[in-house]
């Protein structure tokens, strides 16, 4: 992973890394907390979450804040979109090729110079289903 020259590659940075990496439900801060904490169990949420944020700021890793209530971390960083729970929240990728003529099309509806888009669609997970299903 290239890292920009003013960003050193720390411990805790590595491991928040590692742990994201290995999952793909696309943790909360303090899910991340809990997953790290494991490893190093004197660091704070605080740590964690000002590492996250850098982490996201500097492009290594995406922070998600379309729709729902608490931020989300995703090691994935190349173009893709997302499904969120509309029952428990949770979030998943969406396997479907990015549709880079939105930007175009936007483009030519508006005088801005368009950057990019995020696309996030809402449904029912599974598990949410089969509860739901077992309810009626």
């Amino acid at each position: 992973m290239d890292f920009l020259p003013n960003m050193r590659l720390t411990t805790q940075r590595q491991i928040i890394l590692e742990e994201l990496g290995k999952v793909t439900s696309h943790p909360t801060a303090n899910e991340v907390y809990d997953m790290v904490r494991k490893r190093l169990p004197r660091i704070g949420l605080g740590t964690v979450y000002r590492n996250l944020e850098l982490l996201a700021e500097n492009g290594i890793i995406l922070k998600l804040e379309v729709g729902g209530t608490q931020k989300r971390f995703d090691a994935t960083i190349e173009s893709h979109y997302h499904i969120r729970c509309s029952v428990c929240g949770r979030v998943d990728d969406v396997d479907i090729e990015v549709q880079e003529e939105i930007n175009e099309t936007a483009a030519k509806s508006c005088d801005y110079k368009i950057l990019g888009h995020h696309i996030e669609f809402s449904g029912i997970c599974n598990e949410c289903s089969a509860k739901e299903t077992v309810l009626h």
